[in-house]
């Protein structure tokens, strides 16, 4: 399967945009738990980062390993390159 190395990189970069964002406002949100436009936000970035992880995944494999994503025949988890191995 060709990989487009480009499209991989920028769902990559997407998917840590939106963790970080994630990560953010769930830290907030531990401090501020009424904030209602605060868990709309994260409510929405949650949503988006599962369809970016689903993207990568369907292009690259699969992120994370045990069970939390599908997996394409023949078992390519360890055949992927990681992310830090895709050089442009």
């Amino acid at each position: 399967m060709d990989k487009d190395i480009t499209v991989c990189e920028n769902l990559l970069k997407k998917l840590q945009e939106l963790e970080f964002a994630a990560v953010e406002l769930n830290l907030y949100l531990d401090n501020h738990p009424e904030n209602k436009n605060a868990l709309a936000d994260f409510n929405i970035i949650s949503k988006e980062l599962m369809q970016v992880k689903k993207m990568y995944e369907k292009e690259m494999g699969p992120l994370i390993n045990f069970g939390f994503s599908d997996s394409q025949y023949p078992w390519g988890w360890v055949d992927e390159p990681w992310p830090w191995e895709i050089v442009e």
